[in-house]
């Protein structure tokens, strides 16, 4: 199953704030792809984006503003939305960093894979990109796209 969803774990925002290439993907393939992330993750960025920029000697502030500026392309899922599938994302998630089971939770929920740069993922029974191979996701999605315009064509 081709999705038109995806859930971003909190190393993919990090990464949208700090470098071009996860930030050009998301501005890139928004409108044709749901971002989708637990509220967890959002609360995680906004956490270490000032200590990391801080390490640069950038300022803080200014990590929690680009961040600012991205975050409406993505939907943010609540707590309250996501915690129907705690258990089992809890389980998926059993001998691994178990803070992570919001992006679990999510995926599970909407029945969409992570794109995440944390291998905690793999193994857990949810399709998982990484950052090198998120661009076949985003080719299948353009083809399919292409496809359904074809068939949707008058004759």
């Amino acid at each position: 199953m081709l999705s038109s969803v995806l859930v971003l774990d909190a190393n993919i925002i990090i990464r949208s704030v700090l470098g071009n290439k996860v930030r050009n993907f998301i501005i890139e393939y928004n409108t044709k792809i749901d971002f989708i992330t637990p509220d967890a993750c959002i609360d995680d960025a906004e956490e270490y984006l000032p200590i990391i920029f801080k390490k640069k000697g950038l300022s803080g502030k200014a990590s929690l503003d680009v961040l600012k500026h991205i975050k409406p392309l993505f939907q943010i899922i609540e707590h309250e939305v996501y915690q129907e599938r705690m258990i089992e994302a809890k389980e998926r998630m059993r001998n691994k960093d178990l803070d992570d089971w919001p992006v679990v939770a999510t995926a599970l929920l909407f029945n969409c894979p992570i794109w995440t740069e944390d291998k905690d993922f793999f193994g857990v029974g949810v399709p998982t990109w990484t950052t090198d191979r998120i661009h076949i996701l985003f080719n299948s999605v353009n083809e399919r796209l292409m496809a359904d315009n074809i068939l949707n064509e008058p004759s």
